[in-house]
């Protein structure tokens, strides 16, 4: 059997770190994905993915990333039932972050801003989509930034 997911997408909302009783990290978020093929209207509908993530990756989600930035994630789809206030039951289906990965540049992070989540979507339909660069098998790194590892 095989539960994988991979997305790359915009942070919809700032996460927030809370903790377990038993005091582990935990972080919600949701992150804007677009879909491979436009609509109708030619524009391409955007999915809001539900991300949940723990521990380590739950600190590193809340100090590096904002509303906003480009995320990557790979983890697995989890389903989960509760019941509401008045009695109904609710299932909720949601990724399980395994790994988390910036999903922009250095500079795309340094020039984000508290821009609403239409901006980005906007920015992407009227942008023509660029064709894949090739990518160096050696990256150079300036020591004198700070790295979250």
């Amino acid at each position: 059997m095989l539960n994988v997911i991979c997305l790359m997408g915009r942070v919809v909302h700032d996460p927030v770190l809370k903790s377990t009783p038993s005091g582990a990290a935990v972080t919600t978020f949701a992150v804007a994905v677009e879909r491979n093929r436009a609509g109708q209207d030619g524009k391409r509908p955007v999915d809001y993915i539900d991300v949940v993530a723990w521990r380590n990756t739950a600190e590193f989600v809340c100090k590096y990333f904002q509303k906003g930035s480009w995320i990557a994630v790979n983890g697995s789809l989890q389903t989960r039932t509760y019941e509401d206030k008045d009695g109904n039951k609710r299932k909720v289906f949601e990724v399980q972050a395994d790994n988390v990965h910036f999903g922009g540049s250095k500079s795309d992070r340094e020039t984000q801003g508290d821009a609403d989540d239409s901006q980005f979507i906007n920015q992407a339909q009227q942008q023509p989509r660029q064709q894949p660069q090739q990518v160096n098998a050696f990256v150079q790194v300036d020591v004198d930034d700070e790295l979250p590892f």
